[in-house]
């Protein structure tokens, strides 16, 4: 059964007529018979008694009219319940991202994207990058943000991305211990004396964690961490205390900079490129409050870019 035959049918119910009707909804005569008749065949019965030039409910078709006005109130309830849900935007988005990122998300505006949109539930699943796109394969995640080597593949679509820039840091007086200390942006060192050093690092085989490995390897040099922990910002406070040094991408390590709390290390030979993607797959529905969190980001992201 047709809802807009229905709605037909009420309005030559109320105006009894035909040409009425046609006028009021913008049909032609013609549509509006058409219409009445295949609701007449789906129905099996005749609704109006066509009798010379008037046109009366008969008495089954009164039935079908008061059904016709409560499918008509619960459609119209339908339609207004839809779109306020659209308007709350409710829902729950899944990311798979890199650990650092995990704080980096949370930090500062969280809260007014929540005050923003108090529909939406986030679940953060923390993943290397080749488990990331497992999971987004499998549908298991909705979103992976990563922060890897640039990745492109016609299965994925980019929503944003970022080059991020990484130092080799040190709390700003690790190298002059007894010396006076003054603030310095940057540190010179080799690649070996640095790799003798005492490191802070985030969990090995983990996004820029192991490029950084690799790209070590290939110079057949290694750091053994004094401590791993997947906190990034734990790192940083204690790289700024003095504990150790530590390899962090910039928008971690920003504030402590700034404030003079740590330096940037200058390494010879040392240059890396990585970046911070989130992508979905190409076949996923992005639901409104997918839409919701992917903007989010993009926003954050935007906000934290180098001048």
């Amino acid at each position: 059964m047709d809802i807009k035959n229905l709605e037909t049918f009420i309005q030559v119910a109320e105006l009894s007529s035909f040409t009425k009707a046609a006028e009021k909804s913008g049909y032609s005569q013609s549509t509006v018979s058409f219409q009445i008749r295949q609701l007449e065949k789906s129905l099996g019965l005749p609704l109006f008694e066509r009798i010379n030039h008037t046109v009366t409910l008969t008495a089954k078709g009164r039935e079908v009219l008061a059904y016709a006005h409560q499918i008509r109130r619960l459609t119209q309830e339908l339609e207004k319940q839809l779109h306020k849900e659209q308007e709350q935007v409710n829902g729950h988005v899944r990311i798979a991202m890199a650990d650092s990122l995990c704080s980096w998300l949370l930090r500062g505006d969280f809260q007014s994207f929540r005050s923003r949109y108090p529909g939406i539930t986030v679940k953060i699943i923390s993943a290397s990058t080749e488990e990331m796109f497992r999971l987004l394969n499998q549908n298991e995640v909705d979103l992976v943000y990563t922060l890897d080597n640039h990745i492109y593949d016609r299965t994925y679509r980019i929503a944003s991305e970022e080059q991020v820039t990484v130092h080799f840091v040190a709390g700003t007086g690790y190298f002059r211990a007894g010396k006076e200390k003054k603030t310095a942006r940057v540190e010179r060192f080799s690649l070996e004396k640095l790799t003798r050093l005492p490191f802070l690092l985030t969990e090995k085989g983990m996004s820029y964690r192991r490029l950084m490995d690799e790209k070590l390897a290939a110079q057949s040099l290694e750091i053994r961490p004094i401590l791993e922990t997947g906190n990034a910002d734990r790192i940083c406070q204690l790289v700024a205390q003095g504990v150790g040094v530590s390899f962090l991408p910039d928008y971690v390590t920003k504030e402590a900079v700034e404030a003079g709390l740590i330096q940037y290390l200058c390494v010879e030979g040392f240059e890396m490129e990585i970046w911070r993607q989130l992508l979905y797959h190409h076949d996923k529905w992005v639901s409104p409050p997918m839409q919701a969190v992917m903007e989010y980001l993009a926003e954050k992201q935007e906000r934290i870019l180098p001048e």
